[in-house]
């Protein structure tokens, strides 16, 4: 823990944030390396200049002296070099300003520290595994509000990259060095300058000069106006990293720039595949458009957790009749042209069935689980070409979900490439499966439609399959989707039995007689519990912030926090409990990061009461 820096704003890993100094810094930050402050390295026992207590401004954070190594140094080496800087260390024990710790990846020792320095980070920067693995070990075993700097690496094409990882302190290193070098950065790559006809960018330096005469000019003049370019697009692009943060797109933009670069693509890749790390960061539910727009998109966290919620926590109603359908461009799926038609199509015997919708990159989603996010948030390039990719990871999808729950009758009113991959299940798990597309390519065909209702009205009159109310339905769409925030049997906690269902479709509202228990969201597709539903769903035991002895205002703090749920997700709604206090509200941070952070809001009180 430490009292100089919080984080404001997450976006998966990357944060925005405060270095609380004797100024405020934002973060993410670039050090200007010609300055220094606020962040001064005190030297390297290998000289003979470190710096002392007595040199440095109170307000300065101090990276402690540090005897520097080459990335792949032998580990026992390693631990050796760094025992003998311990004497070098001791000049700080007293030292009661901020203080930074050099980590070198052969040797992940940790102490406490307010900044991580990633050592040999240069050396990392085509060995993604190893710098993967070492931004890793540092943010999974250090308080969520320290902060992170990897020195000598920032450029305009990578810092997206890097901040989305976990990096939150940067520095002007190489766009220095690489402006006297002759190298002219850009944000999707780097160009040597004898390569160019013209300036390609617009700041200061490159609108006054032309590319003649920064040649003529002599290796000095000319590498200072390179470096200031250079300067100039990596704040730039820190700047568009900050809104991106704010947006919530951070991770549409970082899979645009990986491109530029096979070991910025290999990097993204390798991070996807430690998915604990990144889900633990990444927010539950968002009111803006989730894009998939590139095969990396597979790999998203939000796409793989509403696939692992389905499949865990998601259990169909009792009905006998199961309808695969196709998704939709248009979100919520009920809404649009398509699935209108499906309905009419259908007609009141669509009160027989299960709805499932087949979709890349979700897989599937249940109809009751139609408005939750991403279900409702997502858009993709639609081409009609399903690559290999998309169709296993679809069709697993499928396997899990007809696994575990059965049905006398399958209907899927599919063609093409869905088509395909209920053949390929169906093959596999020996059921039978009944298409109603005509085979003309359009499931929206006077033929298909008049197929498919033709087909769900025969089923349920000769197997006498009950029609279910809509009360009942709705309540049912309503229990899935508080399984889905809290877990498997909330939903009979908040939606009882005896429940009234008001408001209409999709702002629905939960009462038991006078006593209203839940709101929909229909931003989020989330339940939104007052205080006497969080009450209800106490307890289930899950979900819960637990707090001293006090009663909080509207928002409650992380040094309040004596004990919180590990599956509690940023966004997540959440019970806290306390001796005196029962209160509702929406996490702002995870659960492992409110119990281990000594600064920042940890959940934004909607209701709260004594108790």
């Amino acid at each position: 823990m430490t009292r100089y820096f919080e984080v404001t704003r997450r976006n998966g890993a990357a944060r925005l944030g405060k270095l609380l100094l004797k100024e405020s810094h934002s973060t993410p930050m670039i050090l200007e390396v010609s300055s220094g402050y606020p962040i001064v390295y005190a030297g390297s026992p290998w000289g003979h200049s470190a710096l002392t207590p007595g040199d440095v401004d109170e307000g300065t954070l101090v990276i402690l002296p540090d005897k520097s190594m080459p990335l792949h140094a032998r580990r026992e080496n390693v631990r050796k070099i760094v025992g003998s800087a311990r004497e070098s260390k001791q000049v700080w024990n007293d030292w009661q300003g901020a203080v930074g710790r050099i980590v070198h990846p052969a040797y992940p020792d940790i102490s406490p520290a307010d900044l991580y320095v990633l050592g040999a980070a240069k050396q990392m920067e085509h060995n993604p595994r190893v710098f993967m693995e070492s931004v890793i070990h540092i943010r999974n075993h250090t308080p969520h509000d320290t902060a992170l700097y990897a020195p000598a690496m920032a450029t305009p094409e990578n810092l997206g990259l890097l901040v989305y990882m976990g990096v939150d302190v940067v520095d002007d290193i190489l766009a220095v060095v690489k402006g006297f070098d002759d190298i002219y950065m850009m944000p999707g790559g780097e160009y040597r300058l004898k390569d160019l006809f013209e300036l390609p960018c617009a700041c200061n330096v490159c609108s006054n000069t032309s590319i003649e005469e920064l040649m003529d000019m002599d290796a000095a003049q000319r590498g200072g106006r390179v470096a200031s370019h250079n300067k100039t697009r990596l704040e730039e692009e820190k700047r568009i990293i900050v809104q991106h943060i704010r947006d919530g797109h951070l991770r549409e933009y970082v899979e645009g720039k990986c491109r530029s670069d096979p070991w910025l693509t290999a990097l993204l890749r390798l991070t996807d595949q430690e998915y604990s790390y990144l889900e633990q960061r990444t927010h539950t539910y968002r009111r803006s458009t989730m894009y998939t727009n590139s095969a990396e998109s597979l790999d998203r966290i939000e796409v793989k957790r509403f696939a692992c919620r389905v499949r865990e926590r998601f259990q169909s109603p009792e009905n006998n009749v199961l309808l695969f359908l196709p998704c939709s461009a248009r979100k919520p799926y009920s809404i649009s042209n398509s699935h209108q038609y499906f309905s009419r199509a259908t007609g009141k015997y669509r009160r027989a069935l299960n709805e499932v919708i087949i979709t890349s990159p979700l897989g599937i989603v249940p109809r009751e689980l139609e408005l939750v996010y991403p279900a409702a948030h997502y858009d993709t390039p639609v081409t009609g070409h399903w690559d290999l990719e998309e169709r296993s990871w679809v069709g697993d999808c499928l396997l899990d979900y007809l696994g575990k729950n059965r049905y006398s009758h399958i209907i899927a009113h599919v063609d093409g490439a869905y088509k395909d991959i209920c053949e390929s299940v169906a093959s596999e798990l020996e059921i039978d499966i009944t298409y109603t597309a005509n085979g003309e390519g359009s499931v929206t065909s006077n033929q298909s439609l008049k197929n498919l209702g033709e087909t769900v009205r025969d089923v349920v009159n000769e197997e006498g399959y009950p029609l279910h109310k809509q009360q009942d339905i709705t309540a049912n769409m309503l229990r899935s989707i508080v399984d889905y925030q809290f877990g498997t049997g909330a939903g009979k906690l908040l939606v009882p039995d005896n429940a009234t269902i008001k408001a209409p479709f999709p702002k629905h509202q939960v009462f038991d007689g006078r006593t209203q228990l839940a709101t929909l969201n229909p931003g989020t597709g989330t339940l939104i519990p007052t205080l006497e539903g969080g009450r209800r769903l106490i307890e289930l035991g899950t979900y819960q912030v637990h707090i001293d002895d006090f009663v909080p205002g509207g928002t409650l703090l992380a040094p309040g926090v004596v004990d919180a749920d590990h599956a509690i997700r940023p966004s997540d709604q959440v019970l806290v409990v306390g001796d005196r206090t029962i209160g509702v509200g929406r996490a702002l941070m995870g659960g492992d990061e409110m119990v281990r952070s000594s600064r920042g809001v940890a959940v934004d009180l909607r209701q709260v009461k004594e108790i």
